[in-house]
C-alpha cells in the first residue's frame, strides 16, 4: 500500500480524567488543542477535542478514539475546517509509532473534498507536549 502524507496534527494535551475499574476496563478521556502543518492544510484544533482510552484490565486491548475540529487554510489559500474522527488501537509492535488509527474526515473545502470519501490512515509519534499524528491518504 503506497501511502501520501497529506498533513500532521500536533496535539497538545491539557486535561485527562481518569476512571479506573479494578474488575475490568478502565478509561481516560483526554482533551487537547494543537496546530496543523502540511502540504494540504495548515491550521489549529479548535477548542473541544477529545481523546477517549479504553485500557484492558491488564492494558491490553488498548484502544482509542479522538474527535476534533481543524479550522484553517486548504492549499489554494481558502478558509476551511475539517472534522476528524479517529479510531484506532495502541500496537506495542510498531517499530517507531505508538498507535495506528483509521481518520474519517469530513470538510467544506472544495480542494480538499476527497476527504469526505477517500480512505485515511493516521500514526501517533511521541512529543514533550504531546503527541504528533500523521494523516495519510492511501494511493
Amino acid at each position: 500500500m503506497n501511502l501520501e502524507e497529506l498533513f500532521t496534527v500536533h496535539v497538545n494535551i491539557e486535561k485527562s480524567f481518569d476512571l479506573q475499574n479494578s474488575e475490568g476496563n478502565s478509561v481516560v478521556m483526554i482533551t487537547f488543542t494543537g496546530r496543523v502543518t502540511g502540504k494540504y492544510f495548515e491550521g489549529i484544533v479548535l477548542d473541544g477535542g477529545v481523546d477517549t482510552q479504553i485500557i484492558g484490565k491488564n492494558g491490553d486491548p488498548h484502544t482509542l478514539s479522538a474527535r476534533y475540529m481543524l479550522q484553517g487554510t486548504d492549499h489554494t489559500g481558502d478558509s476551511c475546517k475539517i472534522y476528524i474522527e479517529n479510531n484506532g488501537n495502541i500496537d506495542k509492535t510498531l517499530n517507531t509509532a505508538l498507535f495506528r488509527t483509521s481518520p474519517k474526515m469530513i470538510t467544506d473545502s472544495s480542494a480538499l473534498s476527497f476527504l469526505n470519501r477517500e480512505t485515511f490512515v493516521g500514526e501517533g509519534y511521541p512529543t514533550e507536549s504531546g503527541v504528533d499524528i500523521k494523516i495519510y491518504r492511501t494511493l
